[in-house]
């Protein structure tokens, strides 16, 4: 599935009241190789049904969403929605972080990148850094827990070590929407090339979390998997959650009928 237009423009599609990009892990990779190259600092942001409804109920999110250069589809529902409204989207352009981060980090030992991740419990993350130490032998890697007051010293004291090290990749692991507050609130102050929001990413390196089989991603079901194992942390997001999109969706039903009448002239 091509990432750009016929013009070289990437390929956004609106749809549940958000944009989403048309990208897939090789695209991702690239986009971040031109922006360390060029030393732009680029929010990577990325969307699932989660984050939609936190979207529409959060002003901070999408004042975040707004700052986020690209935002890839994390979550297949997504995907199938829009092949429903006859967008180009395809399975590969569901890019989530249990698939992404190991190509991710191979392209940034490759790259000679300095990567730094925030997010976790520090036992959880110290494990995860050292698979990844083993993994990627000689790979730049610093990480700093996640629980910390995001308004106090210490949150200064996480801001120097990031620019102590200026890494090429930050990788903020904090949770919805803690992460995207977070980076909204510092921007300004993160040395970094790059800033990613990585969810629990590192949990899964770690094997706190179990990593739902591979074909479940791609028919849509890792959540039944992810429910069946944490259903007091996330019923609320996989069962309660999800009614709130429905107008979403009747809504784009209704703009994606109006445009085929008007193209159409019937």
């Amino acid at each position: 599935m091509s990432e750009t237009d016929s013009g070289g423009k990437m390929k956004r599609h609106r749809l549940l009241g958000v944009y989403v990009d048309a990208l897939t892990i090789g695209g991702l990779n690239r986009l971040i190789k031109t922006a360390v190259k060029n030393r732009k600092k680029t929010i990577i942001a990325n969307h699932n049904l989660h984050s939609i409804y936190l979207f529409h109920h959060d002003a901070k999110m999408r004042s975040f969403y707004d700052s986020a250069a690209y935002v890839h589809i994390d979550g297949m529902p997504i995907v199938f929605w829009a092949k429903l409204l006859r967008m180009e989207l395809a399975a590969e352009n569901r890019v989530t972080y249990m698939d992404w981060i190991v190509p991710l980090l191979r392209e940034a030992a490759a790259s000679g990148w300095r990567v730094f991740y925030l997010g976790g419990a520090a036992a959880v993350t110290a494990k995860a850094a050292q698979r990844i130490a083993g993994d990627f032998p000689g790979l730049p890697l610093r990480f700093h827990h996640g629980f910390f007051d995001l308004n106090g010293a210490e949150n200064q004291e996480v801001l120097a070590a990031i620019r102590a090290f200026r890494p090429q990749l930050l990788l903020v692991g904090m949770g919805m929407p803690r992460q995207e507050h977070w980076i909204l609130d510092n921007f300004h102050e993160i040395a970094a090339d790059v800033v990613l929001t990585a969810g629990a990413c590192f949990d899964y390196l770690a094997g706190v979390l179990l990593t739902p089989p591979r074909w479940l991603g791609k028919l849509g079901l890792e959540w039944i998997y992810r429910l069946a194992h944490e259903p007091q942390r996330l019923w609320k997001r996989y069962l309660w959650e999800p009614w709130f999109i429905l107008p979403l969706a009747v809504r784009d039903l209704a703009r994606r009928l109006s445009e085929f009448f008007s193209t159409t002239g019937r």
